[in-house]
C-alpha cells in the first residue's frame, strides 16, 4: 500500500484523529476510562487492580495457616499447573480440576483442596500481573508513539510552508508519519483484548474454585 498524500492544512487534523484514536479505546470515551481511576498508564475502563486477593474469592480455611506449601503435593503441583497453563482449554483444566476433586479422600479433603486453591490462586495472580504488566507497558508506548507522531505533524506543516523546502523531504517525512499512525492504529487495536486478560482470567479462577468449593467440607 502506497503512503498517503497529506494535502497542506490537512496535518492539524491528522494529528487529532490520532489523538481522538488514542483517547478512545473500544468505542468508550475517555470520560469513562478515567472514571476506571487507573495510573496514566492504565488504558483500559476496567478498574486496575494489580493483585487479587485470595478472600474475595475462597471461603474455606486460611491460606496464611499453610501447613505446607501447594507445590510439595506433587499431584496438586501437577493439577495447579495444568490448570492454569495458558495452553490449557478451559474445559480441560475445569476437567482436570473436577477429577482430582472427587479422587481425594474424605479425611485428606479440607487439606489437599485448600492446597489445590492455593496453587491456582498463586499462579493466576502471578499470570494476571504480567498481562497487566504488559498492558501498561504498551500504553506507555502508544503515548510515546502519539508524541512521534506530533512532533512529525509539527515538522510536515513547516516544510509545507517553506517555499524552499525540499519536495522529497517532503515525501520522506509524509511517507513516515503514514506509517508511523498505522502503526499507532494497528497497536491501539489490540489494547482491548490486552486489558480483558486479567479479567478472563480472575473468571477462569472463579470457575475452578467453585468446582472446589462443592466437596469442601
Amino acid at each position: 500500500m502506497s503512503p498517503a498524500r497529506f494535502p497542506a492544512g490537512a496535518m492539524s487534523s491528522l494529528l487529532a484523529l490520532a489523538l481522538a484514536t488514542g483517547l478512545l479505546l473500544s468505542g468508550t470515551p475517555v470520560e469513562a476510562q478515567r472514571a476506571a481511576a487507573g495510573p496514566p498508564d492504565w488504558p483500559c475502563v476496567q478498574r486496575l487492580i494489580p493483585e487479587l486477593a485470595w478472600g474475595t474469592i475462597w471461603t474455606g480455611p486460611s491460606l496464611d495457616e499453610l501447613e505446607q506449601r501447594w507445590w510439595e503435593d506433587e499431584e496438586v503441583g501437577r493439577v495447579a499447573r495444568f490448570a492454569t497453563a495458558r495452553d490449557t482449554p478451559e474445559e480441560q483444566a475445569l476437567t482436570r480440576v473436577r477429577d482430582f476433586v472427587a479422587s481425594v479422600d474424605d479425611d485428606e479433603a479440607e487439606a489437599r483442596l485448600t492446597l489445590l486453591f492455593a496453587g491456582l490462586f498463586e499462579l493466576t495472580d502471578r499470570q494476571r500481573g504480567r498481562a497487566i504488566a504488559a498492558t501498561r507497558q504498551a500504553a506507555r508506548a502508544q503515548m510515546a508513539r502519539l508524541d512521534t507522531i506530533s512532533g512529525m505533524v509539527d515538522d510536515l506543516e513547516a516544510l509545507r510552508a517553506d517555499d524552499a523546502a525540499d519536495p522529497a523531504d517532503i515525501e520522506r517525512l509524509s511517507e513516515g508519519l503514514f506509517w508511523e499512525q498505522r502503526t499507532f492504529q494497528k497497536r491501539q487495536q489490540a489494547l482491548p483484548a490486552m486489558c480483558e486478560q486479567p479479567y478472563l482470567l480472575e473468571e477462569r479462577l472463579g470457575r475452578m474454585v467453585r468446582v472446589i468449593m462443592e466437596r469442601m467440607p
